[in-house]
């Protein structure tokens, strides 16, 4: 008997839904309606970078909104490093760490994170998020206190919550509010950790690192500082614990995916705190490891930072150029937020800035508090300054209306 095939694109997709298929469809479309019309829907644009150049839509702009501040991403050591090692090792680590996929270059790469943090050692994740969430949790759980920032990054809120542990938000870089908390809620608590962005992602600023290290020393606290955006950049290349002297941060978090240009997130800490990630953190042992080129990418940018902090330096001095020329707060870091407001003016800020060849994305809520949507500036190394005085009299002019 012939059998004819069945045709599934000519069948209703009805046919093949049951009511709850149904009403999980109608769950999202219900939502991305109410996002719709309050302008916060997301849909990811498809973006070609070429250094500090995008193509989108078919239109050639120079970005500000990229995190790769030294631009290694596409620098030719660091990709020349890739290529060898995907020629070596292959171009992925085929399991965890813990059973195969522990290839022989993560030892160089964490041995030259530890270096650079000062530290005994240093473990890399698969990404910054998976750090924070494996090992907040492996520190502290439902006997414990955790005290956080309030605007640190969303994956330290989603690891203290996985923790169990009390957890209280402290009003932002306000070391008077994070002592008033551990004041009322540190007795009774086995442990008690203070988490904290470094260089915060969508304000710029820094955190009172010092500060709250004699915090933490008086309230036998431990403090983890998410220094993503901030190796590479700031204290000589070192981050942000390094900005002032060197403050005592005895859990030092960040990625590999900002100004190292590669992929992955890491913590630099004592050797023992290190060996009990790796025996008890679920995001390193339950992830493959990082494909091989990427490990070796970031080695090889690693080294490239040690060799040139002057060059580090960089994007930092061009914000400040951006800042000195629209009179505002001096720079802290290779981020500079312009705060418009409403998400609608916001992306309307963007188009104007669009018009003039220059990408530089809205970042609208929930990423940011309500009110405070804003146009969010990164600086990298090869920015030419005369395009930097040009996007600054565009934005006073057009956008802040000077």
């Amino acid at each position: 008997m012939l059998r004819v095939p069945l045709c599934l694109s000519a069948v209703p997709r009805s046919r093949f839904l049951g009511k709850a298929m149904r009403s999980l469809d109608e769950f999202a479309r219900e939502k991305l309606g109410v996002l719709e019309r309050a302008k916060l829907r997301r849909t990811p644009s498809v973006t070609t970078r070429a250094g500090i150049w995008a193509e989108r839509d078919g239109r050639r702009l120079l970005s500000f909104s990229c995190n790769d501040y030294l631009n290694f991403s596409q620098h030719p050591e660091v990709i020349a490093a890739a290529v060898e090692a995907a020629g070596l090792y292959g171009v992925g680590a085929g399991a965890s760490r813990l059973v195969t996929g522990n290839h022989p270059l993560y030892a160089e790469l964490e041995r030259r994170l530890a270096r650079l943090k000062g530290t005994e050692a240093a473990c890399v994740f698969g990404s910054g998020y998976l750090a924070n969430t494996g090992i907040i949790p492996a520190l502290v759980g439902p006997d414990d206190l955790i005290v956080v920032d309030e605007l640190s990054h969303a994956c330290i809120h989603a690891g203290a919550k996985l923790s169990g542990a009390v957890v209280k938000l402290y009003r932002h870089a306000d070391t008077a509010d994070a002592e008033a908390l551990l004041t009322a809620h540190r007795s009774g608590k086995q442990r008690a950790l203070i988490a904290t962005d470094g260089v915060f992602s969508m304000d710029g600023d820094l955190a009172p690192l010092t500060a709250l290290s004699e915090l933490a020393q008086r309230f036998d606290a431990w403090l983890l500082s998410d220094d993503a955006h901030g190796i590479g950049v700031v204290g000589g290349g070192r981050g942000s614990s390094f900005v002032n002297g060197a403050a005592e941060v005895p859990l030092q978090m960040g990625t590999l995916s900002k100004a190292v240009g590669a992929y992955g997130g890491y913590l630099c800490a004592s050797r023992a705190v290190i060996d009990l990630m790796q025996t008890r953190a679920r995001t390193f042992i339950y992830s493959t490891g990082l494909p091989p080129p990427v490990v070796a990418a970031a080695t090889a940018a690693l080294g490239l930072i040690e060799r040139d902090p002057d060059y580090a330096a960089e994007p930092l001095r061009k914000a400040r150029a951006f800042t000195r020329a629209l009179n505002l707060a001096e720079a802290q870091s290779a981020i500079v937020p312009v705060i418009v407001g409403d998400t609608e003016a916001a992306l309307a800020a963007s188009e104007l800035l669009r018009d003039e060849n220059f990408l530089v994305v809205a970042i609208r809520p929930p990423t940011v508090p309500e009110g405070t949507a804003r146009l969010r500036f990164a600086f990298t190394a090869q920015h030419p300054d005369a395009e930097i005085d040009r996007l600054a009299d565009v934005v006073r002019r057009r956008v802040l209306r000077r």
